[in-house]
């Protein structure tokens, strides 16, 4: 089962990080084994290299001012938020229809506590996961074990709405130590790959995380109700699903984009068109 190493590749195909030995999984009567989170298997070619784009330096104040994004002074740093949006929301559509790698292996996992150990032992170990893996797959197996599986544990009550289950799956996932990007990405993955009924309803801002701190630069506030809404609102303007803001947001600034598994090429030039002029860039 393959998992992202420091480099944000897939680890089996990361020339520096590949290949590593393999720990043996462990599991317990009734629910799927967490897997150790530095597992590796015979590279694939439908298994993406994770593609990434280095980035320059903040762009300089030319006189750009938009009410979507008060943060922003520069023309370029716009229009880099309009590309990650582009990429983002078209990573959600890859998502969508069954993704590669380690989405691949989820989608057509026979049995649905199978593929939750896929996506979560990935998610453990991933670009945007922070702390001792082993110690979150460890939390969290104890937790699924007391609900009597994954899926019940992340599941919740069946009443539950979409958005409510969201909610109080990133919660509990936060109780087990798994970072805000990480919970984040693993629920909107597991509902746009169809293995949860949650969809979020607000970005879950935190304080230190990539996402977090580039939506505070962006919209120029720290309060969290308000950045809900001017994440909102952006999404609205730009016509795009709120949870794309997560991944366009965090790569807003980074060094290199992170990709999580997407080719590069899935960007929705539509959503970047939208974006664009959401945000007064002109062509």
């Amino acid at each position: 089962m393959p998992t992202f190493c420091r480099h944000n590749r897939f680890e089996h195909t990361c020339p520096i990080c590949s290949p590593k030995a393999a720990e043996p999984s462990s599991g317990r009567a009734g629910t799927a084994a967490v897997p150790r989170p530095r597992t590796t298997r015979t590279s694939s070619p439908r298994t993406p290299t994770g593609v990434r784009v280095r980035r320059v330096a903040r762009a300089a104040d030319d006189g750009y001012a938009n009410a979507l994004v008060p943060g922003l002074r520069g023309s370029a740093d716009a229009r880099r938020l309009a590309d990650e949006i582009a990429f983002a929301t078209g990573r959600l559509a890859w998502l969508e229809g069954g993704g590669e790698g380690v989405y691949a292996e989820a989608a057509s996992a026979a049995e649905p506590e199978e593929a939750l150990t896929t996506l979560v032992a990935a998610a453990a170990s991933g670009p945007r996961a922070s702390g001792d893996a082993e110690r979150v797959l460890n939390a969290y197996r104890g937790w699924a074990d007391r609900a009597g599986s994954q899926a019940a544990a992340l599941g919740g009550e069946p009443a539950w709405t979409p958005e409510r289950r969201f909610d109080r799956a990133f919660e509990r996932l936060g109780s087990v130590g798994f970072s805000r990007g990480a919970r984040y990405d693993l629920l909107v993955a597991l509902g746009r790959l169809g293995l949860l009924d949650a969809r979020p309803s607000s970005l879950h801002f935190g304080d230190r995380d990539d996402t977090s701190l580039a939506a505070k630069r962006a919209f120029a506030i720290g309060d969290r109700f308000v950045l809900d809404r001017r994440a909102a609102e952006l999404a609205e303007a730009a016509g795009v699903p709120l949870e794309a803001l997560d991944l366009a947001l965090a790569n807003l600034d980074a060094q290199e984009r992170m990709t999580l598994g997407a080719p590069d090429d899935v960007a929705d030039e539509g959503a970047r068109e939208r974006a664009a002029a959401a945000l007064g860039l002109s062509d």
